[in-house]
Parts: structure tokens; sequence; C-alpha cells
């Protein structure tokens, strides 16, 4: 037999399913944010790692930090360098981690933001 739920029981349930579409909104646009500035980071630095994104960017940003390495890698906007060095992240251990480039795919994004932005200036 089948317990059924009570009209509270549904009703919390519901706003379970709400908050939580909420949340994944809410992390869905945070790691747009973070991604816009590791693309923004490439663009006025020939090499970066997380180090140097994690000294800008604000506490809640870099736990999406290595969502978003990997989402610009995988898109091809940023490509490994081959180098790796220390983290100075704690939470590391002093493990090494990659050295970033943008890749010739992230330049051209780049390029045609600074262009937009200048437009959008004049």
């Amino acid at each position: 037999m089948t317990r059924h739920l009570t009209v509270a029981e549904r009703l919390a349930t519901a706003e379970k399913d709400v908050l939580l579409a909420e949340i994944a909104d809410q992390s869905e646009w945070s790691l747009f944010v973070v991604q816009q500035a590791v693309l923004t980071f490439g663009s006025q630095h020939d090499e970066f790692s997380c180090n140097d994104l994690r000294d800008v960017l604000p506490e809640l940003g870099q736990g999406f930090l290595g969502s978003a390495i990997n989402g610009l890698r995988r898109g091809g906007v940023i490509e490994h360098t081959g180098n790796y060095v220390p983290s100075t992240s704690a939470k590391t251990h002093a493990h090494v981690i990659a050295v970033w480039r943008l890749s010739v795919r992230g330049l051209v994004i780049a390029e045609q933001r600074r262009q937009a932005a200048q437009g959008r200036a004049a």
C-alpha cells in the first residue's frame, strides 16, 4: 500500500523544488560571470593560473573557478600552456596547477568584445 503525501508534505516538496531551481539558476549565472571574468583576465594577461584569478574574484566566484576553466577549455576559448605552478590555495596543499592562455578562438572573442565596447562608448 502506497502512502499518500499530506498537503503540507506536497507543498514542502514543491517549495523545495522551486528553491532547487532557483539555486540552479543562480549557479548558472555565477558560473557565467566567472567565465566572463576569466576571459577578461586572459585578454589582459599573456598567461594566467587559478592563483591569479583567485586574487581578483570575490570569494563566492572562487567556488566556480574550476568549472569555469573546464568549460572554457572544452569550448576552445583557453588552452593549457604546458606549464604548471604551485597552488597558493591552502585547500590544495601546494599541488601544482595549470597555467592557461587564451586560444586563438579566445583572442578573437576578446577582440570582438573590445571592439563592441568601444562602439558603445563612442
